[in-house]
């Protein structure tokens, strides 16, 4: 039986780092991600849009998440003039927006593939979605990525209200959702004033794209993410920039006082450990609330799998974010 996470207490318990806090349910699900995992092709020697064209048609390690019958695509205006297309999930009468931005490394993942999760917000926390499809890397490297997402912050602090009949917002997002949405987050305060924000959701994000020590370290077990997919991920959004710690790349270098109330959720198998426990504790001493919820043996993108582990981190992220969003003192 898997351990349950306790929400509050030392979230850097030792104990939660041993071996013997992996459950046995954990163990056999990462030798199973392993030999699933170890004879996919490289995206970097095949391509990346044909690695996104076979995830498309469900041909990739996974099978195709269902499609949202409640879902549809508008689109806005971004920066340059291109068009942004937004995928919306949202239930009858929403209590607040949680705009999402999707995994992926920059390079692969699509706004479309994660409708199930968005579902399940729209139940759990009240919350429409709105879950940005950016253009991605290494056609369109830094900035483009981060642009599209402010541009879709930009609009939903413009429109949520007259869209969804709310105005209460929040963000997050997986993996390299997570690294956007708290560069956006910075956009927002420092390009355009704006602190409206009630939550953020970020669950194992890179942080650090000048490599964290567990990054660099995790080495080759197929484990979803080893460390020469960090790095060939790294390379195709950065394509050239020389500063990788340059705080609209790497957030972790930023001034991150006035930010709302964050939860940061990784698993110990994750070679994107590090990242969340430096961003908590500098998010932390920059004076902001936040939470850190830490899962034995979770490997990366861990929540998306039929384990134990998965319900409790989700749970407590739709919990975390009904009680931000939709309880907030006035």
């Amino acid at each position: 039986m898997s351990q349950t996470i306790p929400e509050t207490g030392n979230p850097l318990d030792p104990a939660l780092f041993r071996p013997e806090a992996i459950s046995e349910e954990t163990r056999r699900f990462n030798a199973e991600i392993i030999r699933i995992f170890t004879p996919v092709p490289n995206w970097w020697e095949v391509g990346a849009q044909t690695v996104r064209d076979t995830r498309a048609r469900g041909e990739g390690p996974f099978p195709l998440p269902p499609k949202s019958a409640r879902a549809r695509t508008i689109t806005i205006e971004g920066q340059g003039g291109g068009r942004i297309p937004l995928r919306i999930v949202a239930p009858q009468n929403p209590t607040g927006v949680y705009l999402h931005i999707h995994g992926g490394g920059m390079v692969l993942g699509a706004a479309d593939l994660q409708d199930a999760m968005l579902e399940r917000l729209n139940e759990k926390a009240g919350l429409a979605c709105v879950s940005v499809e950016y253009r991605l890397a290494p056609e369109n490297p830094y900035p483009a990525p981060p642009d599209d997402c402010e541009s879709a912050a930009l609009w939903l602090a413009k429109n949520a209200k007259s869209e969804f009949g709310s105005d209460a917002l929040a963000i997050g997002g997986e993996s390299a959702g997570a690294t956007l949405a708290a560069v956006t987050l910075l956009r927002m305060r420092d390009r355009h004033g704006f602190t409206g924000f009630r939550a953020a959701n970020l669950v194992y994000g890179s942080y650090d794209l000048s490599m964290t020590p567990s990054q660099r370290r995790f080495g080759n077990e197929r484990l979803v993410l080893r460390t020469v997919d960090m790095e060939h991920f790294r390379a195709a959004y950065l394509h050239g920039q020389s500063d990788a710690r340059h705080p609209d790349i790497s957030p972790l270098y930023a001034g991150l006082q006035g930010l709302p109330p964050a939860l940061f959720s990784v698993g110990t198998r994750d070679g994107l450990l590090d990242d969340s426990l430096f961003m908590y504790a500098r998010y932390i001493v920059a004076g902001n609330r936040a939470e850190l919820a830490i899962y034995p043996g979770g490997a990366h993108g861990f929540n998306f799998f039929p384990i134990s582990i998965a319900e409790q981190a989700n749970a407590r992220m739709d919990a975390f974010l009904a009680r931000e969003v939709n309880h907030h003192p006035a």
